[in-house]
């Protein structure tokens, strides 16, 4: 018999990433950047400690320094980033993360277990998702 726990009855559990990267709200965006692009990912958590304060996307980044005009040496991840970080909890369906993301206009949710975020799922984990198992 299944646990109410299992990952076959929490795909956001499957779908997320573990591996939470992080900057501090001090880093310079341009660090945060280049740790994006080296790492493949579209978003890095921005935190102090074991606190995760806000969450930075390569959205912020065009939207808020490069179509500003800011200087990217000197932008701070805290000037940019989104705060507070929109979660949802792990035992919640796709189609409920997916509706949070839409009607929040985002692409990435922390995804919290008993109120700490322990991963984070992008829309590219949704839409592979749907497209390999599930209905929109």
């Amino acid at each position: 018999m299944a646990s109410a726990s299992s990952t076959i009855q929490r795909p956001l559990a499957v779908m997320m990433s573990r591996r939470i990267l992080s900057v501090a709200p001090s880093t310079p965006a341009v660090e945060a950047a280049q740790l994006m692009r080296d790492s493949r990912v579209g978003a890095v958590l921005v935190g102090e400690g074991t606190t995760f304060l806000g969450i930075l996307t390569e959205t912020d980044l065009v939207r808020k320094i490069l179509a500003e005009r800011r200087d990217v040496q000197q932008t701070l991840v805290s000037d940019v980033m989104m705060a507070p970080i929109i979660t949802i909890e792990i035992d919640r369906s796709p189609h409920e993360a997916s509706d949070l993301m839409a009607e929040r206009g985002i692409r990435h949710l922390g995804i919290t277990e008993n109120g700490r975020i322990v991963g984070v799922l992008s829309v590219r984990d949704l839409l592979r998702y749907f497209k390999n198992w599930g209905t929109l």
